[in-house]
């Protein structure tokens, strides 16, 4: 008596996706405001552009990712 195989790759789609997700809110918050380059302090520095760009990049490369993944799953 176990899980069905449905269900098993249901649920490991689902933890391979808060997994993924985790570690890129991990990256980005021990950069964003550990390191000070989320915030700007009177001017636009080049860690702002850097922290910034990557964030965008990042996530939209997560998006596709997740969508690519759970593509014809549900």
């Amino acid at each position: 008596m176990g899980i069905d195989n449905e269900a098993r790759d249901f649920l490991m789609n689902v933890a391979n996706t808060l997994a993924v997700v985790l570690g890129w809110m991990i990256i980005d918050v021990y950069f964003g405001i550990y390191y000070n380059w989320a915030f700007i302090e009177g001017s636009i520095h080049w860690q702002n552009w850097v922290f910034y760009a990557w964030f965008i990049i990042s996530l939209t490369l997560l998006i596709f990712y997740i969508r690519h993944k759970w593509k014809d799953k549900i």
